[in-house]
């Protein structure tokens, strides 16, 4: 049987696509599949595919690309399908070149199963789709997701051109089935599936909430945040991340900034597999005021995460059962309501212990491969009416639909000559050069365990290389690949193991190879899946060589390097306050040093009643890159067990401004004279601070230079520093 997904971008890293990719992949055990993306934007898909489905494209619209077709004619001239506001427009608006090739490809496909996962692709299925093909519609939002029109468009290729309509919820099928009485398409619901992730599930011990989703208003990020506001201040040591990307993101920005959540509450970024964050939280937050399904709740569910929802229309309340697996709120109980359900799982560690052990049960449901069989028997029931519809008429020459539907589902094996003949050629073609391919989890002392996928190693014994990169003396560590007896004479994955305590890595970004024993015929590794889940709670090391942390990550081209400090001492920073006039830090120090005898003080800000004491001639050291003539110090106050705060004035950084951009570095000098220490954030799992770590700028006038921005950041080490740069006048400003 041969199955098509026509799909409006195959290449991002939205809910539909997740959910094609996992069907897909399931109906390939037994299918012939191929996923039609109508745009390709990029080299290869942000989201793996089975390697068993074949993946093309009918418009090519990446512009450095020498097939890039974004400016044909036709791309000046309107499509003639209705309009689906959800994908309609920018730079993939559907034009008349749409209308030609998507409409040619559903004429000459030689496919037994088309499926359409937009409401503009269902319009055209209906269209230009052949009979002698089953066609059905999918709907991945909801009834309500819809503007008048574009309900009604759709609702017209339901009723009278697919065989059937398949919608994530039942609620939703319902509606469909009221609205579309008549319909001569079936309308059911089968939910999407949602694989089990090869991730260590969360245990739940990290104070992290985490959401994940397109930054839209119907996700309702702003009611999320406006909750954790309320619970941050009973449960200062908890955190929020969001992960995503879409239009909301700077609004978000803004209202965490003005409820003072920039150091509690993080806007993560879009990052693919979402699976690995899911794992690093406590909680998964949903706050949507509309869930069409909730591919999000079931991957968390995996992971081993309650999951906290809003009791939104309409899949939520079908996943989650209330107070079992997680908790649903109503949605009229607004953010308080949503406070109190994140506080009672915040406050109760075996609570979500017992839902989390139950959600993972329940995501069980959701399997690809349930999911898959719930279609075929779908596919199954359709070509069994085909003939009462009289749509099963034989072309001469043809044998009739039924019987080639019925053989190809009853085998469940089968395969089309045509695909056979393919993979045959397939066979016999060249065979490219693998890529070896590693997968890495954090250990709980923050090594390294490292396996490799087996069919992409070359062969003979082998090395795991780490080398620093730009490295002029080559500095690299090296560990056996072991092959390990898993019993009955059968063997392990190739794996190694990169003991913390066996290995010092100087500072710096380090490159991971395989490498045939004893050689230097190096092969770079690429990142199958890297897991960071252990290091979120793990705080920088102590030990004889320094402080030290290191994190593995995946490269912005997909490659597996890992990032590491070392530093003899190090001032973790743990909290930043920013003021109209002044930037309040505070930190812990660790490693060869430690602050000098106190002066007994008055505190100042630091809890009710409570003494302070000022570190004498300890200072923070604000090191201006311009030049010593710019440097300025202010005075550290200790707040015990190596705890310290210090209070850098926005007017003295002003006072010492000099260019466009002024910056400063932080540098924590116990005695004067004395060796500088960093100020920074490199413990926990986040690579890049700062990307993640932001805070929130204040406005001064400068006699010079006019209005200033202040505000302290991240640099791309993870150190502390401070920027003052000028504010780009209204008229300097380019349209």
């Amino acid at each position: 049987m041969k199955i098509t997904f026509l799909v409006h971008n195959a290449y991002g890293i939205g809910g539909t696509v997740r959910s094609t990719a996992n069907l897909s992949g399931a109906l390939a055990e037994r299918h012939d599949v191929e996923v039609v993306s109508v745009h390709r934007v990029a080299d290869e898909p942000a989201l793996p595919f089975d390697p068993r489905v074949r993946l093309s494209s009918l418009i090519d619209m990446r512009e450095d690309a020498p097939s890039y077709e974004g400016g044909l004619e036709a791309t000046r001239l309107p499509n003639t399908m209705f309009p689906d506001k959800g994908v309609d427009f920018g730079r993939l608006r559907y034009t008349a070149l749409h209308d030609q090739r998507i409409g040619a490809h559903l004429q000459q496909t030689d496919a037994q199963v088309v499926i359409a996962t937009r409401p503009i692709l269902n319009g055209y299925l209906r269209r230009y789709g052949q009979r002698r093909c089953l066609r059905v519609g999918q709907e991945h939002l909801s009834f309500d997701a819809h503007s008048d029109q574009l309900r009604e468009d759709q609702n017209a290729a339901v009723a009278d051109g697919l065989d059937a309509f398949v919608t994530v919820s039942e609620a939703d099928a319902e509606l469909y089935r009221a609205a579309l009485p008549d319909a001569a398409a079936r309308v059911l619901c089968i939910p999407n599936g949602v694989p089990e992730p090869a991730v260590e599930p969360s245990p739940l011990n990290s104070k992290v909430v985490v959401a994940a989703g397109r930054l839209v208003g119907i996700k309702r990020y702003d009611r999320l945040v406006s909750a954790f506001a309320k619970v941050a201040a009973e449960h200062p040591d908890w955190t929020l991340r969001i992960y995503g990307r879409g239009p909301e993101r700077a609004k978000l920005r803004r209202q965490i900034d003005e409820l003072g959540l920039y150091d509690r509450a993080f806007l993560m970024g879009p990052v693919s597999p979402i699976e690995t964050e899911w794992a690093k939280g406590s909680i998964a937050a949903v706050s949507s005021d509309m869930e069409s399904f909730g591919l999000t709740i079931v991957e968390a569910m995996h992971c081993g995460l309650p999951v906290v929802a809003t009791d939104c229309p309409h899949g939520p309340g079908e996943i989650i059962s209330d107070g079992e697996d997680g908790l649903l709120v109503p949605l009229e109980g607004g953010a308080d309501a949503y406070a109190g359900a994140l506080s009672t799982l915040i406050k109760d560690q075996e609570l979500r212990e017992r839902q989390g052990r139950a959600a993972r049960a329940k995501a069980q449901r959701y399997a690809p491969a349930t999911i898959g069989r719930r279609y075929e028997r779908l596919f199954d029931d359709l070509a069994g009416e085909r003939p009462r519809q009289e749509a099963n008429a034989p072309a001469p020459g043809r044998t009739s639909l039924l019987n080639r539907l019925r053989g190809s589902f009853r085998g469940r094996g089968g395969r089309m000559a045509a695909a056979q003949d393919a993979k045959a050629a397939d066979a016999a073609a060249p065979t490219p050069q693998v890529r070896p391919v590693a997968y890495v989890r954090a250990t709980a002392d923050g090594g390294m365990a490292v396996r490799f996928d087996a069919g992409s190693l070359p062969s003979g014994p082998l090395d795991f290389v780490v080398r620093r990169r730009k490295d002029p003396h080559h500095a690299e560590i090296r560990v056996p690949v072991a092959w390990g007896e898993a019993g009955a004479g059968q063997r392990t994955e190739p794996h190694a193991t990169v003991e913390r305590d066996a290995h010092v890595l100087a500072e710096g970004r380090w490159d991971c190879y395989v490498a045939p024993r004893g050689t230097d015929k190096r092969r770079r590794l690429v990142a199958g899946l890297v897991e960071q889940a252990r290091l979120v709670t793990l705080p920088p090391l102590v030990g004889e060589d320094g402080v030290s942390a290191w994190i593995p990550y995946t490269t912005t081209d997909g490659f597996l390097a890992l990032r590491t400090w070392l530093r003899p001492a190090h001032a973790e920073v743990t909290r930043i306050l920013v003021g109209a006039d002044s930037v309040t830090v505070s930190a812990l120090l660790l490693g060869d040093a430690t602050l000098p005898a106190l002066a007994q003080g008055q505190g100042q800000g630091q809890g009710q009643g409570r003494v302070e004491a000022q570190a004498q001639g300890a200072t923070v050291a604000a090191v201006s890159r311009q030049g010593a003539d710019y440097d300025f110090a202010t005075p550290v106050r200790d707040l015990g067990g190596g705890h310290f705060e210090c209070t850098l004035s926005i007017g003295e950084a002003l006072a010492r401004r000099s260019v466009e951009h002024d910056l400063w570095d932080l540098r924590l000098l116990t005695t004067e004279g004395a060796e500088p220490i960093p100020l920074g954030r490199i413990g926990g799992d986040i690579v890049d601070r700062k990307k993640t770590d932001a805070s929130p700028a204040t406005e001064r006038e400068h006699p010079q230079r006019g209005t200033t921005r202040a505000k302290p950041f991240f640099t791309a080490v993870n150190n502390l520093a401070l920027s003052l740069r000028d504010t780009p006048q209204p008229d300097q400003i380019t349209p």
